[in-house]
């Protein structure tokens, strides 16, 4: 009967949980997209623009590396940038949602870890409707296998993961610390130019490589690049290597939020 009543508690807990996380997405979009022509489609301007000036720049030095090919070029820089501005948007948004939301967390009764985990799913859903369907396109296209669609999931679910992770940590230590966001503009351009945005990645020197590992963005760059661009599956490395960077770096996240946030409420 005990067993049977906890249970019933979990999962009363976890609809709510989730309602609550609609309820803030719904808001979180409407909030950003009221009024706007293009809505969530907004966010492909932004890649597109800046793959056109690396394609200017850059286009005719590194499409030896993709089959003198400048179209393989452009698509390999949009699937960069539309990785390192998703985590950037994702992370930056999480990172202030907690302190954002302070006034209400003292009004109201919620479970904190909402706030950033809405942001993360916010974006996530923005990605899903604008940016993976026309992944999904150039991926049949490169490798004329649905198959593949399937293997593109895999670095995606890490990249959702990876966000995650960076959302928990940032907005737990930017109750602490408010000068944090400076910091992490700084830690997000390391991020970018050690990411293969605009490069191949076999460019980079192999002195530098184990350093570029370090990096979370790295395997998960060149595996999207690898289905969608080249249309090969990556090697198990790469893979294996994303998905177990998310699941650390989502674990380590949720880890620190959880112990640090019994000191939430003396500090919002």
């Amino acid at each position: 009967m005990a067993v049977s009543f906890s249970r019933q508690r979990t999962l009363s807990e976890a609809q709510r949980y989730g309602d609550l996380l609609r309820v803030l997405v719904r808001r979180n979009l409407k909030v950003r997209y009221r009024g706007s022509f293009l809505g969530a489609y907004w966010s492909l301007l932004n890649p597109l623009i800046m793959t056109g000036v690396y394609t200017m720049i850059f286009g005719s030095v590194f499409a030896t590396h993709y089959d003198n090919s400048i179209l393989k070029y452009v698509l390999a820089a949009f699937t960069g940038l539309v990785v390192i501005n998703f985590f950037t948007a994702a992370t930056n948004q999480a990172l202030v949602s907690v302190v954002g939301n302070g006034a209400l967390l003292n009004k109201v009764l919620l479970p904190v870890s909402v706030f950033p985990m809405s942001a993360i799913a916010a974006n996530g859903f923005q990605f899903v409707i604008s940016s993976l369907p026309l992944l999904a396109v150039v991926t049949l296209l490169s490798s004329h296998n649905p198959l593949f669609l399937l293997a593109l999931l895999i670095p995606v679910t890490a990249l959702l993961m990876v966000c995650a992770g960076f959302g928990f940590l940032t907005s737990a230590l930017y109750v602490f610390f408010r000068d944090l966001p400076y910091f992490y503009e700084l830690f997000v351009f390391v991020l970018w130019i050690s990411s293969p945005v605009f490069y191949p990645e076999d460019i980079v020197p192999n002195e530098l490589k184990p350093f570029l590992a370090l990096n979370p963005l790295f395997p998960i760059i060149a595996s999207i690049r690898q289905i969608a661009v080249v249309g090969v599956l990556p090697s198990w490395h790469l893979l294996v290597g994303s998905l177990l960077s998310g699941m650390i770096i989502l674990g380590l996240g949720w880890g620190c939020f959880q112990w640090w946030r019994s000191q939430f409420m003396d500090l919002l």
